[in-house]
């Protein structure tokens, strides 16, 4: 728990400014966070736990599932989306505390195949080849890393010759479990979510400017039952020990 050690004076001090001891603090908090950030968020919320006292449950699916549930008063008390435009929904509707919304972290996609794969991809062109039949794709209408990956494939202007392939699932996850099954051939997820995979390699990744801009806001919830601690959790995720542990996964804090 070096994490913890490291953020224990931190929180202590924001314990301290809010009026609260641990033992005060002590609560259920609810967090909606996007897939892709499972791993980091487990690593950080057993340290926040283990400091406050405060039991954290991880909601952890598509963006767009979690802000039609908070939209349709699903008890949150932070919001992690991994994109904007989710936010800015919820934001429309006027379901966050506005003064807490910040962009905190950056991503990239990576076009990914099974580790014992013989494909050679190096370019966008190669997805449209004929060795790649199915392409693994989070949902491309509503999801964000489908949203992504359809905007890199249109700007690369493969998108018609690939769309007939996509393999959609529920969130960009389960895409990349398509290419870890060789259900898919070759599927387009986030950089973090292939570091984290033993069953698949990296192809190539997207840069330059046909990549698009991912950004992961984070906002505290309106009425959510555990206020002072989603503080204190939104303090921990940007704090300098909370970035580090994003940067590990692979993610880019934002300043």
């Amino acid at each position: 728990m070096r994490f913890f050690r490291r953020f224990l004076l931190p929180l202590g001090l924001t314990l301290g400014l809010l009026g609260l001891s641990s033992a005060a603090a002590a609560a259920e908090l609810s967090v909606f966070a996007a897939a892709s950030l499972a791993d980091a968020l487990k690593e950080i919320a057993a340290s926040y736990q283990q400091a406050t006292g405060n039991t954290v449950r991880l909601n952890l699916a598509a963006s767009s599932l979690l802000a039609r549930q908070i939209k349709e008063g699903a008890p949150a008390d932070l919001f992690l989306s991994a994109d904007e435009a989710k936010m800015n929904d919820l934001a429309k509707a006027g379901l966050i505390a506005a003064a807490s919304r910040r962009s905190l972290l950056g991503n990239r996609l990576v076009i990914v195949v099974p580790l014992d794969s013989k494909l050679a991809l190096g370019t966008a062109a190669d997805l449209a080849g004929p060795t790649v039949r199915h392409l693994a794709l989070a949902e491309t209408a509503t999801v964000p890393a489908g949203i992504y990956a359809q905007q890199y494939l249109q700007k690369t202007k493969i998108w018609d010759a690939v769309a007939a392939r996509v393999v959609s699932t529920e969130n960009v996850r389960a895409a990349l479990a398509a290419v870890e099954s060789g259900n898919a051939d070759a599927g387009i997820v986030y950089q973090t979510d292939a570091l984290i995979s033993q069953k698949v390699k990296i192809a190539f990744q997207v840069t330059g400017a046909d990549a698009p801009h991912i950004s992961y806001p984070v906002a505290l919830v309106k009425g959510g039952k555990n206020p002072a601690g989603a503080a204190l959790f939104l303090a921990c995720l940007t704090s300098t020990e909370g970035r580090a542990v994003f940067a590990r996964y692979g993610f880019t804090p934002l300043p």
